[in-house]
């Protein structure tokens, strides 16, 4: 669930949407600059901002600053940090030691609780198996929400005065409870709500109305019923809801599994994240509809997407994407950070990027937002490629990122007293509509100039023409590319005009 505002970036115009403004000049809402923040020593696993920090879980039991190498400047956290949304840097305050790994964080709609999952038993002691809460205001452990949950929890999700959890577990309270469950967020008690999957349940979110609960994992049958990977439940028995957008993940046919690993509400759309197992298995994301269930749109990237953001009006996503039909294929690379348009589904004008790294040699694995940046965490070690060990953050302030440089211009005289140069467009990682300027002698007087569109798996060549070049002369001709806020010259061509 998420209350970003509403925003769309000016590459929305060409789909009819009139942008709001931003602080930016980007064509997504967010730069593809990452701001600073601390790192983790080890994989993050969840994430949740409320109330001016960023919430991180995962398996480090140590973080450091910025720009500090691995293994140096640590500070002691065991499986749990708190971060200050504004800088990125830690919360010396928020200091809570637990005895194992965290999987989910949660905060609460008004941001007063974060709700914390995972495999511990203890913190700071204290009784609390596998799920804890904790208060932003004082960062004190909520004394009476203490369930006993047998097995690990892997999602959470607040709808109402509701706490609706899933993952590897059998009972709750010593009551049989199959893999989902619910507490109270008002005693702490258990709640009658009950699924029952038949397996791993990866997440759970509830619509932003609390009208039902959406649930994503490996099961086959819920309450007995067939239900593959996906489904629509009651938001307070857990009976299964009609839910037609559920065609959207295959069924699992022999050596192709695909799974649901993130899912995100906004508004009126609900959002899923799938990944799948095997050589072209389903591992991209498709949207439905909250009231009727129909699904809205369905994006074929290959390469697990594990999670799903919506920041002012785009879908971001984490992914080691690789091929995507109707956009980049095989060949390019693996690109683990993307922007969709939450509308159709198609990319959209942002590529930052991370890498993989150990233990799951996956990328992101989970991002947040608090409505005007996005945290990504996971088990990457590198974010454009500078050191940045688990954990990043991108925000909508600053001029964004710099367009490439423009190669030198191929000239030619296309008639007497004309000059015209071919160039191919450049790339920007935060926009697609980029400015482009012929420049001409040691004045660099601008006597042309154009837009164009490029992305990173397609840069068509761009032509200007001096239609008033001085015949009889050697001119030097340049490039210029600008963003709005970056303007960015190449070298200089030389040609003499008749």
């Amino acid at each position: 669930m998420n209350r970003a505002v509403a925003f769309l970036g000016v590459a929305a115009l060409a789909l009819g949407v009139v942008p709001a403004p931003t602080a930016t000049s980007t064509g997504a809402s967010l730069t593809a600059v990452a701001s600073s923040a601390w790192q983790t020593d080890a994989s993050v696993l969840g994430l949740a901002v409320a109330k001016g920090k960023a919430y991180v879980g995962g398996r480090f039991t140590k973080v450091r600053p910025p720009g500090a190498a691995p293994g140096t400047s640590q500070t002691t956290r065991t499986y749990l940090a708190a971060f200050h949304q504004s800088t990125g840097a830690l919360d010396t305050t928020f200091n809570h030691t637990l005895n194992g790994v965290v999987w989910s964080i949660v905060a609460s709609p008004d941001g007063s609780r974060v709700y914390v999952g995972g495999d511990f038993t203890r913190v700071d002691g204290q009784v609390r198996n596998r799920i804890a809460a904790f208060d932003t205001a004082t960062g004190a452990l909520v004394a009476n929400i203490k369930p006993s949950v047998s097995y690990r929890v892997k999602a959470m999700a607040v709808g109402g005065a509701s706490l609706y959890f899933g993952g590897s577990f059998g009972l709750v309270n010593g009551v049989a409870r199959n893999r989902v469950a619910a507490i109270s967020t008002v005693t702490g008690g258990l709640l009658p709500w009950n699924p029952n999957a038949d397996a791993d349940v990866y997440a759970i979110d509830a619509a932003d109305d609390n009208s039902k609960i959406y649930l994503g994992g490996t099961f086959a049958k819920l309450g007995g019923v067939n239900r593959w990977a996906v489904a629509s439940v009651n938001n307070s028995t857990g009976a299964l809801l009609p839910f037609a957008a559920a065609s959207a993940v295959p069924l699992p046919p022999s050596g192709c599994t695909s799974r649901v690993k993130d899912i995100e509400t906004a508004g009126n759309r609900v959002y899923f994240a799938n990944a799948g197992d095997g050589t072209g298995c389903f591992d991209g994301t498709w949207a439905a509809d909250v009231a009727t269930g129909k699904l809205l749109w369905k994006n074929n990237c290959l390469g697990a997407t594990e999670a799903v953001t919506y920041v002012n009006g785009w879908l971001f996503k984490g992914s080691h994407a690789h091929s995507c039909p109707g956009g980049f294929q095989d060949g390019t690379g693996g690109h683990f950070l993307l922007l969709q348009n939450p509308s159709t589904g198609s990319l959209g004008p942002w590529f930052p990027n991370t890498n993989a790294g150990p233990p799951t040699e996956v990328g992101p694995l989970v991002s947040a937002t608090g409505g005007t940046d996005l945290w990504v965490g996971g088990d990457f070690t590198k974010v454009n490629g500078v050191g940045q060990q688990g954990l990043t953050r991108f925000t909508n302030l600053g001029p964004g990122a710099k367009p490439l440089g423009p190669a030198l211009p191929t000239l030619s005289i296309p008639a007497s007293g004309q000059v015209r140069a071919t160039v191919q467009t450049s790339l920007d990682n935060d926009d697609i509509t980029l400015t482009y300027r012929l420049l001409r002698g040691p004045t660099n007087t601008v006597v042309a100039s154009t837009t164009a569109n490029s992305t990173f798996w397609l840069r068509p060549n761009v032509t200007l023409t001096d239609p008033s070049a001085p015949r009889g002369t050697t001119q030097r001709y340049r490039i210029e590319v600008t963003d709005g806020q970056n303007p960015v010259r190449g070298g200089h061509t030389t040609i003499t005009i008749r």
